[in-house]
């Protein structure tokens, strides 16, 4: 199994803020997709849609200013079962945010531009957080031709 791994922290923010933009459907419209739906209480499944498809993620875990999981279940096959972690910490007056998804069969290329497309969206969630504007899909930067 191989994993995608990214860290962002923002500046002036706390663990709580990012929670509130990790775990709130309204939080995740501002930065990942316009067309998030669902339930993000633990147990509800919370349903992304893109332009050229979309996701459902399970809610796993969520506590408050400290961690968000989702388990992947619906959605391209390499996802199925997988699961993306956000873990959060306050440090030096920096939200510090250490992202995970985990549990891939291979590094397959499809995964090369899954990581390149978290990173896209991550610096979104930073601006969303510290700016108070993300670029969620369809406005998100586009990196190739997936």
């Amino acid at each position: 199994m191989v994993d995608i791994l990214h860290r962002i922290a923002a500046e002036g923010r706390t663990a709580d803020d990012v929670y509130e933009a990790l775990a709130t459907i309204d939080g995740l419209r501002g930065w990942w997709t316009e067309d998030t739906t669902g339930d993000t209480a633990p147990g509800g499944v919370i349903a992304f849609r893109f332009p050229d498809g979309g996701f459902d993620m399970r809610v796993i875990e969520s506590e408050p200013g400290k961690r968000v999981i989702w388990e992947v279940v619906g959605g391209t096959p390499e996802w199925i079962g997988t699961r993306v972690h956000w873990d959060l910490r306050d440090e030096d007056g920096w939200a510090v945010l250490l992202f995970k998804h985990e549990g891939w069969a291979e590094p397959v290329e499809f995964m090369h531009h899954c990581s390149t497309k978290w990173a896209v969206f991550l610096l979104s969630l930073k601006a969303l957080v510290e700016q108070g504007k993300g670029d969620p899909a369809p406005h998100d930067v586009k990196n190739d031709n997936w």
